[in-house]
């Protein structure tokens, strides 16, 4: 008898099959609206999964060519333009901000570096700041936020994991030393999406994309890490004329971030294009933050009854790491497993040893740490679905 194409890739269809029952249970008990998943191995897909809802109030049926908010997804868009930048000799990890940026060099901020901005142990402030949208959806106007605060923890003392401000430094160091008078968007746009053939990405929004944008709505009514207030008002901010937020204010498309995935599980290049190079990708892929818990989850520990888990933090990216944690990744990826997650939406990583990517986006936003147990789920069907 002749092997079936997921055979052939190592994977027992009746196992896979488990992941389409649990995206479906979880849109039938209204826990999201929709849900579009990805599964390649070895580059070729093994799972593509598109169910529910693009739009509930609508009553719009999810499409394979949806477009999405990234949210915090977004954060590794910019984290690849940061590493190309270092790589070409622009920026240095170990260098203060201050060096790029020298009105950033005050009030505890003097030391600084690029390194800890990446790792989320800056110090810089965690929380969205309270200020207003025309300020948080601007890069230079939330820099200058930046410059004129006080840290909340001494650089290198905790993992404290910084929702927007540290990102919007990031760009703007990005910004200054390429100097041509490029807006981030564009500078993306020409040194990731573009090459990468991400037709559907761009940070803002684009007229092109509106019509097959599902909005950022709840389905979830009491608050946890976010109100859903506030998470629906970043969809609603994203949209406003000329909005760059580089911690999270994408659009992207579940199939354009597992061409993302796909570029860093091959070591950096995807159709003979490069973004970065594999010594970079496996550097930035280590542990950097230890045994440290990620401060962000703190609330889990009364919101949940959890004890503190390890951040598990490379240079710009989550990691698996060796201990059983609540999320984003499954317990049986491998500990060299990385990628992203936003907030209850979206996901993708790379299990370098086992040669698989994921790629996940959804509708009807899940509280946070209810995503993170949905992806460690998820996750750990695909991985238990491979058989050799």
């Amino acid at each position: 008898m002749k092997n079936s194409p997921l055979r052939e890739l190592g994977f027992d269809e009746a196992r896979l099959a488990r992941v389409e029952a649990w995206i479906t249970a979880d849109i039938q008990a209204e826990r999201c609206h929709g849900a579009h998943l990805i599964v390649a191995r070895r580059g070729q897909v093994a799972l593509e999964i598109v169910r529910g809802l693009a739009d509930k109030a609508a009553g719009k049926p999810l499409a394979d060519n949806a477009v999405f908010c990234s949210l915090s997804v977004g954060k590794q868009f910019t984290t690849a333009l940061v590493l190309s930048l270092v790589e070409r000799g622009l920026l240095a990890l170990h260098a203060p901000v201050a060096s790029v940026i020298p009105e950033f060099g005050k009030l505890g901020k003097e030391r600084v570096t690029l390194f800890q901005l990446l790792t989320q142990t800056s110090g810089v402030q965690a929380t969205i700041p309270a200020v207003p949208p025309t300020v948080l959806g601007s890069i230079d106007k939330l820099t200058q936020y930046a410059c004129g605060s006080a840290l909340e923890a001494r650089p290198g003392e905790r993992v404290n994991y910084s929702i927007v401000l540290a990102h919007a430094v990031m760009a703007s160091m990005c910004l200054r030393v390429d100097g041509r008078g490029r807006t981030f968007a564009q500078m993306l746009n020409d040194g990731v999406f573009e090459p990468l053939k991400m037709r559907d990405s761009t940070l803002g929004v684009r007229a092109d994309l509106l019509s097959r944008y599902c909005p950022v709505r709840c389905a979830y009514k009491e608050p946890g890490l976010f109100s859903p207030e506030a998470i629906e008002g970043i969809g609603e901010l994203i949209q406003m004329p000329g909005c760059e937020l580089p911690a999270g204010g994408y659009l992207t498309s579940a199939r354009d971030m597992h061409r993302f995935a796909e570029m860093l599980r091959r070591g950096g290049e995807l159709d003979g294009v490069r973004i970065l190079a594999p010594a970079t990708i496996e550097f930035c892929t280590r542990n950097q933050t230890g045994e440290a818990p990620n401060e962000l989850w703190n609330y889990t520990t009364g919101f949940r009854g959890w004890d503190p888990f390890p951040a598990y933090l490379g240079v710009g990216f989550f990691l698996r790491g060796e201990k059983p944690t609540p999320g984003p990744f499954g317990t049986f990826n491998s500990p060299r497993t990385f990628g992203g997650i936003g907030a209850g939406s979206t996901c993708f990583w790379i299990d370098p040893v086992r040669d698989l990517t994921l790629a996940f986006a959804s509708t009807g936003l899940m509280e946070d740490c209810f995503h993170l147990e949905r992806m460690a789920r998820l996750s750990d069907l695909v991985v238990t679905s491979l058989v050799d």
